[in-house]
């Protein structure tokens, strides 16, 4: 019985002192090279790169179509308001986002006579007071960005403040630790 467990400890021991013997020590700075910001020319050249690519050819057919255009014209109304963080008074149109969208909870908004899909990213505590919303309940948005998308005929807004009768409805936490 003692030759069976000697023959198992001498093995672990063995591998043990392998490990040991190839670990680095956590001391040490760091060999990994720190990545470096992309200069005005370097991400003008990266950008030039992905036009290239189908993706990008198709992004840049899109941009040019009547399609893109009017999705570029909707953000252009509201843009002041993006980068002013100021109130944008809107009409709740559909309580469901267009199909085949994966952008998460979300309704569609209409601010300004044209549409936006509103997306939240809501805590679970959150999510009853979302779901309270009906169609024609008129609501303040407030939002930091503004995005698009081919897949999307419109525009879609980040929602960071959302208020009804003067309540507020829905109002983005910070993540925890950063971004």
């Amino acid at each position: 019985m003692k030759k069976i467990i000697y023959a198992l400890i001498l093995p672990l021991a063995l591998v043990g002192g392998l490990v040991f013997a190839n670990h680095e020590i956590k001391n040490e700075t760091s060999k990994k090279p720190i990545p470096q910001t992309l200069s005005a020319a370097e991400k003008k050249a990266a950008l030039k790169k992905w036009e290239a690519t189908p993706a990008g050819i198709m992004y840049k057919k899109w941009e040019a179509s009547p399609a893109g255009k009017k999705v570029q014209d909707a953000e252009a109304k509201i843009l002041k308001n993006i980068k002013g963080y100021t109130n944008m008074e809107g009409v709740v149109t559909s309580l469901s986002l267009p199909p085949g969208s994966r952008l998460g909870f979300g309704v569609m908004v209409r601010i300004d006579d044209d549409d936006y899909i509103a997306i939240f990213q809501p805590e679970k505590s959150q999510l009853k007071q979302l779901h309270s919303l009906k169609i024609n309940d008129k609501v303040i948005i407030k939002s930091h960005g503004l995005m698009h998308a081919p897949k999307y005929a419109y525009p879609i807004v980040p929602v960071g403040y959302l208020e009804r009768d003067s309540k507020i409805i829905f109002k983005r936490i910070p993540r925890k630790g950063g971004c």
